[in-house]
């Protein structure tokens, strides 16, 4: 098979690497907009370095779209004239309008689509998940889930990023609703600034309190922060009527009385989990079937990453029902 991957940031990095060590890639053709760096970490990769507009002339047999936020639609949208398979970093795009469009061309397109959501192939939050789907959990009472980064983005990161409901928090509305299988009827969010005046300046904040009602009367709760003193700590917990599981407790979280380093970054945290998901898009491009995460999983979390947005500036709850 023949890969491009369309960006040189960290995520089209990771990728690269991991589709280059894959026995069925013949090659990766990894694309970028200034020609230097672009050469210079493809030689890094493993990877044959292009321009995007070569990468996808080049009869690709999948495309990774990992480039700058401000760039996935338009360049899922240039990816429907191959009609090949596509896995796109979230978001698909910071609006609802603008990615309920991009989900509607791709759908009409035939454009098989999977949407990086890498925590779905966690061990420990799959395990949670086949837990609630079989029944071993019972009924479930409520979910909690801890979002932390271990270093606050830069100024420059943040006025693109979406805010934090959108950049951090989508990965945990995209879990509360594909372990549950429920929808996310209604939102209430409040927001501080604790620590870090940038985020306000853009109108952000750097630390979180959420409270998600799913359909069938489930309580989500998600705590959220920009800075974890102790590194990167990601995790959940699910009560039930018949159980009580966890996720991301071990020897790496960033708690007092850890055995070993903490975790202190995403790559890190998630190294397998990325492993397992590029492996699935591999599986996904070659065999078809099903998306592991389809578009549709993204403009649903979007959906309630802009209902926190609202809630914490109206100070109420907030229905999905609304107009977005």
């Amino acid at each position: 098979m023949r890969i491009a991957i369309l960006g040189t940031g960290r995520m089209g990095v990771t990728r690269a690497r991991l589709l280059a060590a894959d026995p069925s890639v013949a090659e990766v053709v990894l694309a970028g907009g200034d020609a230097a760096r672009t050469a210079a970490v493809a030689a890094g990769c493993g990877a044959t370095a292009a321009t995007v507009e070569e990468a996808l002339g080049a009869s690709p047999d999948a495309v990774v779209v990992a480039s700058a936020t401000d760039r996935h639609a338009e360049q899922l949208q240039a990816c429907l004239a191959l009609g090949v398979p596509v896995l796109c970093e979230k978001p698909i795009a910071l609006t609802v309008a603008d990615t309920a469009a991009s989900v509607a061309a791709l759908r009409e397109a035939g454009v098989p689509v999977q949407v990086g959501f890498q925590r779905r192939f966690d061990a420990g939050f799959h395990a949670i998940r086949d837990a609630v789907t079989a029944g071993r959990v019972g009924t479930v009472y409520a979910l909690r889930l801890t979002s932390r980064d271990a270093t606050p983005a830069e100024e420059h990161y943040i006025p693109g990023s979406g805010g934090i409901f959108r950049d951090m928090h989508v990965h945990d509305f995209d879990l509360a609703r594909w372990i549950t299988g429920r929808e996310v009827v209604s939102a209430y969010a409040a927001g501080a600034v604790r620590g870090f005046e940038r985020f306000a300046r853009h109108g952000d904040v750097d630390t979180t309190a959420i409270v998600l009602r799913l359909d069938d009367g489930t309580l989500v709760t998600i705590d959220g922060a920009r800075h974890d003193p102790r590194g990167y700590d990601v995790r959940m917990e699910v009560l039930g009527s018949q159980d009580a599981l966890s996720a991301g407790l071990d020897d790496r979280t960033p708690l007092a009385g850890a055995a070993g380093p903490a975790w202190q970054t995403f790559p890190e945290r998630f190294a397998a989990a990325f492993a397992a998901e590029t492996a699935a898009f591999l599986a996904f491009a070659r065999d078809g079937g099903d998306s592991p995460c389809p578009p549709e999983a993204a403009l649903e979390a979007l959906r309630v990453a802009v209902a926190c947005d609202r809630s914490r500036a109206e100070g109420r709850a907030v229905t999905l029902a609304e107009p977005a």
